[in-house]
């Protein structure tokens, strides 16, 4: 997308607040009005001071020499002399003081009047950009919940958080100081421009020969703006991510005594970061002082000439001079915020074209536009010749085909990397299958709607997902003003009510960021609890006992026993003795089903699963073995 189309999309999400941006644009054309009133208090303000107090009236401008726009030299002076004498009319007194009394009170009420619209502006200003940037990151955060499994497999946490909160800042930058600003800005450079032309186009002509190069050094300077920041945002990106990572693993850190390293690598980050930051900071910084230098030379030029001409009486009044210098100096400001702006457009745009990759990203699981909500499972489930890959990669499943009755206990067993935890992803359609179909009473799952599918889905994992919340927000996640009855009856079936009752705050005990603050059955029997409060059809198992101990497994072992009751369960299983009740034990090998059956019949065929079974169990008598 080309930088214009960009730009006018990044503006397009102020378009549900049109009202306010209209109101935002009258309160900037109020400024810019009164900001070239306050400019014209010149005029009465210089002849007061240097008449004695006595205004003159009569006049003392021999007219500019040339027209402006096809207006004769005689009748633009003749309209500047009608405004000035209308102007030191209105002020005129025969009291010297009553006069300066006039003019010193206009100028309160006009810089009192441009306060107040200036403040109006700020706060409808800021408004309108934090409504757009909480409508960017709401937006973004919602689509990132509809993106499948393979986007975040394939994207590092950390530059996603840093998509959300570094790069929606600086659309923020770009919106305030980038697009409200620069309006602002522009405005005023109109209405100065407008006085310093219509008093003397000639002076003017002079003064604005500096515009083509402050406009060619500037769009040179916006491109190569634009290449520097995306860079210093990657590499912004680049420390959120190692700093997620070392944040989340920091047992292993310490466990391996890799604390040098991580630093090492942290300050190497920064490093980079700060190499490219810079690089942008020197081409950011160069346009407003270059605007700025240009501008005063122009002024200077202007000062110059214009000086000489008053001096010898020719050209314009000393009066008018003075008005027409106040304006081109006024104009050197808000053309240095223009250039400024530029840069934070720049900024701006690298940082929405990496947002918008994320927003233009299309779901690779959604409901077809027939889809039906799934409420219940009546018969049970199959697998009919699935194979799946990923992507480009060689085929994680093969050929897989099996029927699951209603409320059977299906095992899933093999070595690692067969496919087991593929394959259970396939049921709540966290990816589709590449070829074949997963079916739920003879229909297939694509034909539901995602939510609903799911809702009939309770899935509990070896690595056990808590939140920085209490242990009863965490049991009855996403359900609100749910009875702690209920609560405490699901963690009592899950053998979680004790130790939960141990604790300081009992129900009400934050634990920590991913259940730090618990060992690792605790949170597995609270995961579970939070299965069995939620009452699923479906109940998927994944490796959810493999990394405990003999204590916390017998404990989580009943709990499960109390969660199976009267549901269809898929449980992938890395120590066999947890599933040698299981009514099909499904045997994976690179990513076939190579043996399926009872316990005691695939013992008995002396196989794949009589391999793995012995493997396990060779330090244990015959008569422990065979059950």
């Amino acid at each position: 997308m080309s930088s214009r189309g960009l730009y006018f999309r990044l503006i397009s999400f102020m378009k549900p607040y049109w009202k306010r941006l209209t109101c935002a644009l009258l309160l900037m054309v109020m400024v810019a009005i009164f900001s070239g009133i306050s400019i014209g208090m010149i005029l009465p303000f210089v002849n007061v001071i240097f008449s004695g107090g006595k205004l003159d009236l009569a006049g003392t401008t021999d007219g500019e020499a040339g027209g402006i726009m096809g207006v004769a030299p005689e009748a633009l002076s003749s309209v500047q002399e009608t405004v000035r004498q209308k102007v030191l009319s209105f002020y005129s007194s025969d009291s010297p003081v009553v006069t300066l009394e006039r003019i010193c009170v206009s100028i309160l009420v006009i810089y009192f009047l441009k306060g107040l619209f200036t403040y109006l502006l700020a706060i409808v200003n800021a408004s309108l950009e934090q409504r757009v940037i909480r409508d960017v990151r709401n937006g973004l955060y919602t689509h990132l919940h509809r993106l499948t499994l393979s986007f975040f497999h394939a994207s590092k946490t950390g530059q996603v958080i840093s998509r959300i909160t570094n790069d929606v800042t600086l659309i923020r930058m770009s919106l305030s100081a980038g697009f409200l600003g620069a309006l602002r800005d522009l405005l005023f450079v109109i209405v100065y421009a407008s006085i310093v032309i219509w008093i003397s186009w000639r002076l003017a002509l002079v003064a604005f020969l500096v515009i083509p190069p402050i406009t060619f050094g500037v769009t040179k300077i916006g491109h190569r703006l634009r290449r520097y920041s995306t860079k210093a945002q990657e590499k912004m990106a680049d420390i959120t991510s190692v700093l997620q990572e070392t944040i989340s693993g920091i047992r292993v850190v310490k466990a391996f005594g890799m604390e040098d390293f991580e630093t090492t690598k942290f300050y190497r980050h920064t490093r980079g970061f700060f190499s490219a930051f810079m690089t942008q900071q020197r081409a950011a910084s160069l346009a407003p002082p270059m605007t700025e230098f240009l501008g005063a030379t122009g002024a200077l030029v202007v000062l110059w000439y214009g000086g000489t001409q008053v001096l010898e009486g020719h050209l314009l009044s000393p009066d008018w001079f003075l008005i027409f210098l106040a304006a081109m100096l006024s104009i050197i400001h808000p053309a240095k915020n223009l250039t400024h702006a530029s840069a934070k457009i720049q900024e701006g745009l690298a940082a929405a074209r990496r947002i918008f990759e994320i927003l233009d990203t299309v779901p690779e699981i959604t409901d077809s536009k027939d889809a039906v909500d799934i409420d219940t499972i009546s018969e049970g489930l199959e697998f009919e010749n699935v194979s799946f890959t990923y992507g480009e990669q060689e085929y994680v499943l093969r050929d897989i085909s099996f029927k699951v009755k209603k409320g059977q206990v299906v095992a899933i067993v093999g070595p690692s990397g067969a496919g087991k935890s593929t394959l259970v992803d396939l049921i709540p359609r966290f990816y589709d299958p590449t070829s074949g179909g997963v079916k739920i009473d003879g229909k297939d799952i694509r034909s539901s709607t995602i939510r609903s599918l799911r809702s009939l889905m309770g899935i509990v994992t070896q690595e056990t997902i808590l939140f920085n919340d209490t242990v009863r927000n965490n049991i009855a996640y996403g359900i609100e003003d749910i009875p702690l009855e209920k609560v405490a009856g699901a963690a009592k079936a899950a053998n979680a009510h004790d130790f939960i009752s141990n604790l300081p705050e009992k129900y009400d005990t934050v634990i920590g960021d991913r259940g730090v603050r618990l060992s690792g059955g605790e949170r597995q029997r609270i995961a579970i609890a939070r299965a069995i409060l939620k009452n699923p059809q479906i109940l998927i198992f994944d490796e959810a006992t493999s990394s405990l101990d003999s204590e916390s497994e017998k404990l989580v072992q009943d709990a499960i026993q109390h969660l199976i009751s009267k549901r269809t369960n898929f449980v992938i299983a890395h120590r066999l003795s947890t599933v040698t009740n299981a009514d099909l034990i499904l045997v994976l090998d690179d990513g076939r089903i190579v043996e399926s059956g009872r316990h005691e019949e695939l013992l008995a065929a002396g196989q794949v699963y009589r391999k793995l079974y012995d493997l396990q169990f060779k330090d244990y008598p015959q008569a422990v073995r065979e059950g």
